[in-house]
């Protein structure tokens, strides 16, 4: 007698990594529900060849820089974007998140004051907008 075959299992639903707006559209809610201060998004597509768009916020205080990065992280992860790359997160004063499409900086507003990086990209350009 022939054993029955065995089922087989489907195979995972990989998720399609969402576009550069789609992925600044997520970026730009999660800050918003982390209640993240004085976001800007500065428009780099066709500027950089890094990056599609650069976001500048801040948090109040460590704790808040921290957490505020570590829900946009977890939300990328959620959305398909496996391995985001983020540095900073052990001293929360300043925390880079790069999505690839999307690379987002968190400072506490002391240190965002001192760097003062969006000066750099919006100088007397009108592609930075406050949200």
């Amino acid at each position: 007698m022939s054993k029955p075959l065995a089922e087989a299992t489907p195979a995972p639903v990989l998720k399609a990594r969402p576009d550069a707006d789609e992925t600044l559209s997520l970026i730009l809610s999660r800050l918003d529900d982390m209640k993240a201060e004085e976001t800007i998004t500065i428009d780099l597509r066709g500027k950089s060849s890094i990056t599609d768009y650069m976001i500048v916020t801040s948090g109040r205080a460590n704790r808040h820089v921290g957490a505020i990065a570590e829900n946009v992280a977890k939300g990328l992860k959620e959305s398909g974007i496996a391995a985001p790359h983020i540095e900073g997160l052990p001293n929360c004063d300043w925390v880079l998140i790069d999505s690839g499409d999307v690379i987002v900086h968190v400072f506490r507003p002391e240190v965002r004051e001192f760097y003062n990086l969006e000066k750099m990209w919006t100088s007397d350009k009108p592609a930075a907008r406050a949200r």
